[in-house]
């Protein structure tokens, strides 16, 4: 059982990294489209390509009376982050340590 269990720990390990890198994104979109930046800029666009198929459902699903000029989607999205962090990954964690 140990094989399940370390797999189970390297998934929850894998999956912080990735709502980590995910956050950090997400967070750097926010702060750079505060300074109106150059829609050509190499970097600016990678953020838009990687963040925008998370962020645009969120938008998708806000009501009309929440869309008041601020997007508010980035701190949804770090609701969600931090609650998949805090129930999936601990999750997995204490799962792969019953499992041992």
């Amino acid at each position: 059982m140990f094989v399940l269990s370390n797999f189970l720990t390297a998934l929850a390990n894998v999956l912080n990294l990735l709502l980590t890198v995910v956050y950090w994104l997400i967070l750097i979109r926010a702060l750079v489209s505060w300074v109106n930046p150059d829609p050509y800029n190499a970097i600016v666009q990678f953020l838009y390509k990687t963040t925008e198929p998370l962020l645009y459902p969120i938008r998708k699903l806000l009501p009309f009376s929440l869309k008041f000029g601020l997007d508010i989607s980035p701190l949804i999205a770090f609701l969600i982050i931090f609650f998949l962090r805090q129930f999936l990954v601990a999750t997995l964690f204490e799962w792969a340590m019953r499992v041992k």
